[in-house]
């Protein structure tokens, strides 16, 4: 048996390496640079994909579905099933079914997946309707997935899910909205806690509720979008749903659904390179830590955002709490009270951060682990180097405003660091001390070129 499958984003990916964990012979395509599955021919084309094949999933989002569906029916076997798994309205799997119809003698079916490809993989439930839907129902049952036929509509098993949809995406933007406001206030940590603990999954499912939201908004942004239409079609209020669909849509933005816009990407990656002496200088030297805190291996670097840690002398608890809630190009800064008997961070801490996304750390204390840090290549700044462990008890808290090595952080300023110390900007003012501390990189450049050519112009300079 072979199968196509059509996007190898990360459901495409995982649907693929079941198909060939079970034996089936998997051809995929995908226009993006994205990796090939182990075991996967990758094709050229869609229609090199689907050719011979027995059954082709479609996986490429709902936006592109119909087009892909155009391009590859007609390299379609007669006998071949083609099964759109994109979270759509009913109306476009409808037009999907009528192209395959068209174009080839093969069977469709909607297929609409009922839970999370990345916790179940192969075996996540799924719901199907049309006319290819008792082949789709054998085909993945062979594989341990529960499938309920819901009959010949090709637009049923799409309407189920909308239905799902909408608890399970308002679920995650109302998870959205409280963690953020949590953290606003200072009180993340415990809204975290809160939340976790009305879940079945606890904060396993409040991450992947959170994350995916971010991660596939715009996607889920359409999917609620579809949702309301169907409940408008219902006769019903589809207020709260276009509600939904909007904070999903705002999420898909650079800044999410926080006030980071001053800490655009393209902010963060001006600052890369540029010294922390002349930051100072283009702040008239404030903001600058004291020079008991400094690199703890030579050439460490790093431009972040700061994620904010107040902790217990000698105690970590409050650190291991921010790993949990960081993002990625977040830098840990963390008001350690000074205390340098107890180190806060090793590398396995480090590990954890460098995992989701941090690209550094800035303690007002104590760290160890020195040498393996170094070859991780994960930047830290620290008061002192202790071999002797942290307590792990708390109190502390996370995103709240710091105070380290006399200067003051606030969740989200940005945070620079390298061999001579590390500086803080106002996340307000990032924009405008960049422009100054470009200026005074500049000048410098061009004071050191008219020191070498007066040396070079003065007798015996030259030769």
């Amino acid at each position: 048996m072979k199968v196509g499958i059509l996007g190898l984003g990360e459901a495409g990916a995982l649907y693929a390496r079941g198909f060939v964990e079970n034996g089936r012979q998997v051809a995929g395509f995908d226009p993006a640079d994205v990796p090939t599955p182990e075991g996967v021919e990758r094709a050229a084309t869609a229609a090199d994909a689907v050719r011979d094949c027995d059954l082709v999933l479609g996986l490429t989002g709902a936006k592109a579905s119909l087009a892909v569906a155009r391009e590859a029916a007609p390299h379609l076997r007669a006998t071949a099933v083609y099964a759109d798994m994109n979270a759509a309205a009913p109306e476009l799997k409808r037009q999907i079914a009528e192209v395959i119809a068209e174009s080839s003698g093969a069977a469709f079916a909607d297929v609409s997946v009922i839970g999370s490809v990345p916790k179940y993989r192969h075996r996540t439930a799924l719901v199907t309707s049309g006319p290819g839907a008792p082949s789709v129902a054998a085909h993945f049952g062979a594989l341990g997935a529960p499938v309920e036929d819901l009959g010949a509509d090709p637009g049923a098993a799409s309407a189920r899910k909308l239905l799902r949809s909408l608890f399970m995406k308002g679920l995650g933007a109302l998870i959205v909205t409280a963690v953020e406001a949590g953290r606003a206030a200072g009180d993340e940590h415990w809204v975290r806690r809160q939340i976790a603990g009305e879940l079945a999954d606890g904060g396993a499912a409040l991450d992947r509720l959170y994350d995916g939201t971010y991660k596939h908004a715009e996607r889920r942004a359409r999917e609620v979008s579809a949702a309301a239409d169907l409940l408008a079609d219902l006769g019903l209020d589809a207020g709260l749903a276009r509600a939904v669909g909007e904070l999903h849509a705002l999420a898909g933005r650079p800044e999410g659904l926080r006030d980071t816009s001053r800490l655009t990407p393209e902010v963060l990656a001006a600052y890369a390179g540029l010294p922390t002496a002349n930051i100072g200088d283009a702040t008239e030297r404030l903001g600058l830590l004291d020079s008991g805190i400094s690199a703890l291996w030579p050439g460490a670097r790093a431009v972040g955002r700061a994620l904010t840690v107040w902790t217990r002398a000698g105690d970590n608890h409050a650190l291991h709490e921010a790993v949990k809630v960081a993002q990625p190009g977040d830098i840990l800064v963390v008001n350690g009270e000074g205390d340098v008997s107890r180190a806060l961070v090793g590398e396995l801490i480090a590990e954890r951060a460098r995992a989701r996304g941090v690209v550094g750390m800035v303690l007002d204390g104590a760290a160890r682990d020195v040498d393996v840090l170094a070859e991780m290549g994960f930047p830290v700044w620290a008061r002192a180097v202790t071999p002797a462990g942290p307590y792990k008890f708390g109190p502390g808290r996370v995103g709240v405003p710091v105070a380290v090595g006399g200067v003051v952080c606030r969740p989200g300023d940005l945070v620079a660091g390298d061999g001579d110390g590390v500086a803080v900007v106002p996340a307000e003012r990032a924009a405008t001390v960049l422009a100054a501390a470009r200026e005074v990189e500049a000048e410098e450049a061009r004071r050191r070129a008219g020191i070498r050519a007066t040396a070079a112009a003065a007798p015996g300079g030259a030769s």
